[in-house]
């Protein structure tokens, strides 16, 4: 049994196919069909039913995929623990953002990151909380940047910074004239929310909890995006909340919609997120001193109360 082998196993038990198991490890489909029958052998048992389309594993092949992932993390950890003895910091990283981070953030903290670790190579993504916790498990990602506390038994969570909420709202809103707002103005009805998925949009929902037996009923209009969200809002279909850092770039015609909430502000906590197997430390400490530090020249709120990211179904 090898190292080799098992990531074999893996790629397959991932694609449920052969050939985009072997283009995925970057060897020939009969070199990964002859090793995982060799393995197979070995174990005297099937790992994979090859009847099934597609490919699905055996009873006692999940068992073995489970331990396997579990031993092709350890492994990798050998390397870890090498490259922190020599102070490298360096190699393939692969980075998960949510939407509602990734356009404000990673401008803010790549070209810093990059000047200082050159010798990290970058692989970065737009993904959803949902996507980054199953590609965690599944050993896809490194680490991630998303709303936190999400209660995952297999991440760890470091936090960032927090980020308050803020209320854009229109001029012919019912709370324009309000100058700064409390969370017992807001209601569902005339709130323009994400579409479902973003964990934003769950914040929001928890935020407006006195209404959420309402939101099946009133809630009429949803957008993929906080920027159509702000057009939606200035046509007077109603207000919007934004997570802060995206009201720095607001032109300056519209700033006058934006309003602070009376503190404890409502804020989201925004954490760097990793597998409990704590692989490739040395780079998410780098990360999280990075981002830490160019964070705090932007958001200077202190008096904050963190909204849970999490859909209370």
């Amino acid at each position: 049994m090898t190292i080799t082998q098992l990531k074999y196993a893996l790629a397959i038990a991932e694609h449920k196919n052969f050939t985009k198991a072997a283009e995925n490890c970057f060897v020939t489909q009969p070199t990964l069909s002859t090793q995982i029958q060799k393995l197979e052998d070995e174990l005297d048992v099937i790992i994979f039913d090859r009847g099934k389309k597609p490919i699905e594993l055996t009873e006692v092949g999940r068992k073995i995929v489970y331990q396997a992932r579990n031993i092709v993390n350890e492994a990798d950890r050998i390397q870890d623990i090498v490259d922190q003895q020599k102070g490298f910091i360096g190699g393939e990283f692969r980075l998960g953002i949510i939407p509602t981070i990734m356009p404000t953030l990673l401008p803010m903290f790549l070209r810093s990151f990059i000047k200082k670790y050159p010798k990290v190579k970058l692989k970065i993504e737009e993904l959803t909380t949902e996507e980054i916790l199953t590609r965690l498990s599944d050993g896809h990602l490194d680490a991630a940047i998303a709303a936190t506390p999400l209660e995952s038994d297999n991440v760890k969570e470091r936090v960032l910074y927090y980020e308050p909420f803020v209320a854009y709202i229109p001029q012919n809103h019912r709370l324009k004239d309000k100058k700064v707002i409390e969370v017992s103005d807001l209601s569902i009805d005339d709130m323009l929310l994400l579409e479902d998925g973003h964990c934003f949009r769950d914040g929001v929902i928890n935020l407006c909890k006195t209404f959420k037996d309402q939101i099946d009923d009133n809630f009429q209009l949803e957008s993929g995006s906080i920027e159509t969200l702000i057009k939606l809002s200035n046509e007077g279909m109603g207000m919007t909340l934004l997570p802060y850092l995206h009201t720095l770039d607001i032109k300056e015609r519209l700033d006058p919609n934006l309003r602070h909430f009376k503190e404890p502000s409502p804020a989201r906590e925004v954490s760097i997120i990793y597998h409990k197997s704590e692989l490739k430390m040395q780079i998410i400490d780098a990360m999280h001193q990075v981002i830490s530090g160019i964070i705090r020249g932007a958001i200077a709120f202190q008096n904050v109360e963190i909204i849970s990211p999490k859909a209370n179904k």
